[in-house]
């Protein structure tokens, strides 16, 4: 399936669309830049004036008229499995063998009855065996660590870990504004 890349008109990622949503952003006019080079081209009707068909080139990334209302640092990304598997790179939080994504665990550090939360900073994947040997109880307790530590994406990084078929113009282009620090590169095995 082809996706691209929504901007506002700052150049800030919004979300990623199909090609008829795309199509309707440059039928309407809301077009106001585009990066990379044409991905698709969408053909319509003939023209009664001028008997040519229309044509619309689709650019993998587009900004779109408007600008979202957010502060950067203040984004905290919905957590799914899968872009919490992407985030931990499939590895086990605990014994670090890779794991599949159908076998893969979101373990929770600090136990919901424990008073742990649902959040980027509390899960971690795990395998069924360290994630039984763990049980309810914190890795302190279970006499287990960890061997990376949890964090919460960025808004970029987010960008990354729910893309599918990201084409390399788009990486490059969310690539240039990840932290410094961040994991979502190193061993990129799902890409």
């Amino acid at each position: 399936m082809l996706s691209i890349l929504k901007l506002d008109a700052g150049g800030i990622p919004q979300c990623w669309i199909d090609a008829e949503d795309a199509t309707r952003h440059y039928a309407d006019n809301s077009v106001l830049w585009t990066l990379g080079d044409p991905i698709a081209v969408m053909r319509g009707g003939m023209s009664r004036l001028t008997g040519r068909q229309s044509i619309i080139e689709l650019h993998s990334i587009i900004a779109v008229k408007g600008s979202a209302k957010i502060n950067l640092f203040d984004v905290v990304p919905a957590i799914t499995k899968r872009k919490l598997y992407r985030r931990d790179r499939g590895l086990c939080a605990y014994c670090a063998c890779r794991i599949s994504e159908n076998d893969a665990e979101a373990e929770h550090i600090v136990p919901n009855s424990k008073g742990g939360s649902y959040t980027w900073m509390n899960l971690v994947v795990s395998c069924r065996p360290c994630n039984q040997r763990k049980g309810n109880r914190t890795p302190e307790r279970a006499g287990m660590s960890l061997i990376y530590a949890p964090y919460t994406p960025s808004l970029y990084e987010d960008m990354i870990l729910k893309g599918r078929n990201i084409l390399a113009d788009q990486m490059d282009f969310l690539a240039a504004n990840l932290p410094k620090d961040s994991r979502i590169l190193q061993d990129p095995f799902w890409v």
